[in-house]
């Protein structure tokens, strides 16, 4: 950056006394052309010449003017004046063209003021040390009252063009036109505070339990290395006056010189590099990100505990899904759009909100079981004896089949009473109804099981077909009891299952989302190693 050559006027008694006078002379020459004209005229009939009359007014005029003394310069005035005599301050100060100024380069970190995710935008306000060895700015104290050590503004002055290259402004960050601090020996030391917005790669994928790697990256822009030669002024950077941010703590710092080539030019280009290392605070996060995800991701559980026929298991499974679709919105606002990194809350909403849709959908599975038996078909064998010991493994009671109470009632005894007075007790020793091994109710065939013979049937009375009507008649409502007894076992073996595969998935998803917010949650940012040793060369 080329800056225009500064026109220095030191002040001086002879040129000041040199302005006063000229406009004396001015002020004299328009009151004398309007005031004495008439008088000039006359003096002239008087035999007195047209110029010594000027001459003779100008005396008068100027001896009534009052006498300038010598007016006298202070010792830094006079410092000023000789270290900008002859001085130029848009070439660099040495005196040999070979000769490199080595600048030494270093920053006082004041305050992290922001760091934008979404835009990747460190911002941060600093003071930016520079020292370097003037070669034209010395002097001998003892010529200047002891004067060691003088201030001057920096426009009069050479600066080195230092610039921050992963600056993310549209143009230059402008400094603060300080005062430039000059020793005897040449030696100046410019401190600007300067408010700079670099650019910063984010690497987001333990968000919220994230640390941050940024860089400074300053350096000449125009002059190479053989021209100005930027170094580092302390190996750290200087955190005495730093304040603390409410959302990132500084953990550590680094600086390192590089020396780059590019494809433009030849020679190497020095600079000066400064990382920063932040860790973001979670309190923040936990109670409003991690708290709340944990709670919905309860609620999508409490949903199995919810009896299998109630219908409010899909509507809380949809209203936790929608909950955290909602969070999945606010955590995707704050984050920045790239797909380097997948951030850990990310994937742990991402696994909770599947685990919420996959209980709704088992959450119909379940309703469809409970409600199977109403179609008068069993369970499957395989199925049956499959929750059967899967029951047993989740310490569940199992009810094997509904209690035949119809197998010893008192319309049991009452029909076989009433065979017994009809057909007598030989014929129906054998004919009644008997529980079959399943726990279903059989008749027995009277007719086939007896050993009668079909003469018998022959002679039967009136009487006898009349108790034969009745015996039909019970056999049928044996029947219908029979059949009714069978559907409602289909049921109640349906609800069973249903039941066990409800405890069941309740069991995989406490073990999935236990499972997952450990590991995404805790394991995870715990076992993170990001440090400025470990990803630095």
């Amino acid at each position: 950056m080329m800056e225009r050559k500064t026109t220095f006027l030191p002040p001086h008694g002879l040129q000041l006394l040199f302005y006063i006078n000229l406009l004396s002379f001015s002020c004299f020459t328009t009151v004398l052309s309007q005031t004495t004209q008439r008088d000039i005229t006359t003096e002239t009939n008087n035999n007195e010449s047209y110029t010594a009359t000027i001459l003779r007014r100008t005396a008068e005029i100027t001896s009534r003017l009052p006498i300038e003394k010598d007016i006298i310069m202070t010792d830094e005035q006079r410092l000023l004046y000789k270290l900008m005599d002859n001085y130029d301050n848009s070439v660099r100060p040495v005196m040999k063209a070979s000769s490199p100024v080595v600048v030494h380069l270093g920053i006082t970190l004041t305050q992290i003021m922001d760091i934008d995710e979404k835009n990747q935008i460190l911002t941060s306000n600093v003071w930016l040390d520079q020292s370097w060895f003037d070669e034209k700015l010395n002097w001998d104290p003892n010529d200047f009252s002891g004067i060691t050590k003088f201030r001057i503004p920096c426009d009069f002055i050479w600066r080195p063009d230092i610039v921050l290259y992963n600056s993310a402004e549209s143009l230059n960050q402008g400094y603060m036109k300080s005062l430039a601090m000059i020793e005897a020996n040449g030696s100046v030391f410019w401190p600007p505070i300067v408010r700079m917005r670099s650019s910063c790669k984010m690497d987001i994928t333990y968000f919220p339990f994230d640390d941050q790697i940024c860089k400074l990256k300053l350096g000449s822009w125009a002059y190479d290395g053989f021209q100005v030669d930027v170094t580092n002024l302390t190996d750290n950077i200087d955190l005495s006056n730093y304040v603390n941010n409410g959302e990132w703590t500084l953990v550590a710092t680094k600086v390192i010189r590089n020396e780059i080539t590019y494809p433009c030019c030849p020679e190497p280009f020095p600079d000066v590099t400064f990382y920063v290392q932040v860790r973001r605070r979670i309190l923040y996060y936990c109670f409003n990100v991690i708290i709340p995800c944990v709670l919905l991701s309860t609620l999508s559980l409490t949903g199995f505990c919810l009896p299998p026929d109630s219908g409010e298991k899909v509507t809380l499974g949809l209203t936790v899904l929608l909950a955290f679709s909602v969070f999945m919105l606010l955590i995707a606002e704050n984050m920045p759009a790239t797909s380097e990194f997948v951030p850990l809350i990310g994937i742990y909403l991402t696994v909770i909100m599947a685990m919420s849709a996959l209980s709704v959908v088992f959450s119909v599975f379940i309703l469809n079981l409970h409600h199977r038996g109403s179609f008068q078909s069993g369970p499957p064998y395989w199925l049956r004896k499959f929750s059967y010991l899967l029951s047993r493994a989740l310490c569940m009671e199992w009810t094997d089949t509904i209690p035949n109470r119809y197998c010893h009632s008192s319309l049991h005894n009452k029909m076989e009473k009433l065979s017994r007075e009809s057909y007598g007790s030989d014929r129906h020793s054998h004919c009644g109804v008997r529980c079959n091994g399943l726990g279903h109710e059989k008749i027995t065939d009277c007719s086939s099981s007896s050993g009668v013979s079909a003469q018998t049937h022959s002679i039967l009375t009136p009487e006898n077909s009349f108790d034969d009507e009745m015996m039909r008649y019970l056999r049928y409502i044996i029947a219908m009891n029979d059949r009714c007894m069978v559907e409602r076992k289909f049921i109640q073996e349906w609800q069973e299952i249903a039941k066990v595969m409800d405890r069941f998935f309740f069991g995989v998803f406490l073990g999935i989302t236990v499972s997952s917010t450990i590991i995404l949650l805790v394991v995870n940012p715990m076992t993170k190693d990001i440090s400025l040793e470990h990803t630095l060369p």
